[in-house]
């Protein structure tokens, strides 16, 4: 009889996957896919590999993909904010009215985050403590927040930005290196950090998969989502400090249709629209492929309506994908 106890036995200490899996993974597949871009995109224009191009094509996705960082975190939360977009709008026109009254380039900034962070707030309460649906509030005040806008401007524009606030979203940190890709770069890291090497993180998952379950295990859940919807309002506030810098002006029309753009960088990069999975290196990759898309598209002269067009189509073939290869399954099965 063999004495277990005599065996030396190894027993991991975590998981490892096999090679295949993280090669076949998602985030691999996009990345594929954006360096296949890449090439397509050098071939079409002879002036994308220009370095000022490229540099000119991550303003095309920096605002949006900051966004899209706190969106993929409420999204596998099992929540969603489709009010970003007029966060956004809402948050320019109080940077709008302080200039009017002479305040300087630091109170713009602080006005422009603050009221994204009351806009993130003023969606958490309704949802975590009067438990309203979130696509419903978020659709009631995604009209409410923009509404406000177009009762403060009408069809004007405040202008007369200082020179100093142009920085922001169109300031270089080094060469063509702009200050909004580094800062996206920056919040992309924090962002990895917190969902996938923190508690708060795993608390997450845990919600978007159960929220029954792990509200018994201790999680607040309510808490945790209200959290979650601060850090939407706040990436939507700051997402309105550059795209104001950029375009020097204020109009209640800014940022319009950007939440569809956000949703679709958060599922092309995997998260589910059902919650409890995703990853940032996913939205990252994601968010690079929209820029090299409209960007590319933007070079041949290709209209505007179209590149909604494409990102329609992609965001409905992006969800309907695992569908349909979970119901081919079944039925082989």
């Amino acid at each position: 009889m063999t004495d277990l106890n005599s065996e030396s036995r190894f027993i991991p200490d975590t998981l490892v996957k096999p090679w295949r899996t993280a090669v076949f993974s998602w985030p691999t597949l996009l990345f594929v896919v954006a360096v296949v871009l890449f090439i397509v995109n050098s071939f079409a224009s002879p002036y994308f590999l220009s370095p000022w191009s490229l540099s000119d094509a991550t303003f095309n996705f920096t605002e949006k993909a900051l966004i899209a960082l706190a969106m993929a975190l409420l999204i596998i939360s099992g929540e969603i904010d489709l009010s970003v977009a007029s966060i956004i709008a809402l948050a320019s026109t109080m940077m709008g009215l302080a200039l009017q009254f002479g305040v300087g380039t630091p109170g713009l900034v602080l006005i422009g985050i603050v009221t994204g962070i009351i806009c993130g707030i003023f969606n958490g309460f309704l949802v975590t403590k009067l438990g309203l649906p979130s696509i419903v509030v978020t659709i009631g005040t995604m009209s409410f927040f923009r509404g406000i806008s177009f009762i403060v401007l009408g069809d004007q524009a405040f202008k007369g930005y200082p020179p100093s606030f142009s920085f922001f979203g169109q300031g270089y940190i080094w060469w063509v290196v702009s200050f909004e890709f580094v800062l996206f770069l920056l919040c992309a890291f924090a962002y990895y950090l917190l969902l996938h090497r923190t508690n708060f993180g795993r608390h997450v998952f845990a919600i978007g998969n159960n929220p029954v379950a792990a509200r018994f295990s201790g999680i607040r859940v309510e808490r945790v989502k209200f959290i979650l919807f601060c850090l939407t309002g706040l990436m939507s506030g700051v997402a309105a400090v550059l795209l104001t810098s950029r375009l020097a002006s204020t109009r209640p029309s800014i940022a319009l249709g950007w939440e569809l753009d956000a949703v679709t960088m958060v599922v092309l990069g995997g998260v589910s629209i059902l919650g409890g999975a995703g990853t940032i290196q996913g939205v990252v990759i994601a968010a690079f492929i929209m820029g090299l898309v409209t960007f590319g598209l933007g070079l041949l002269n290709i209209p505007g309506i179209v590149m909604s067009i494409f990102i329609g189509a992609l965001l409905i073939f992006v969800i309907a994908l695992p569908i349909v290869f979970r119901k081919v399954k079944e039925r082989r099965a």
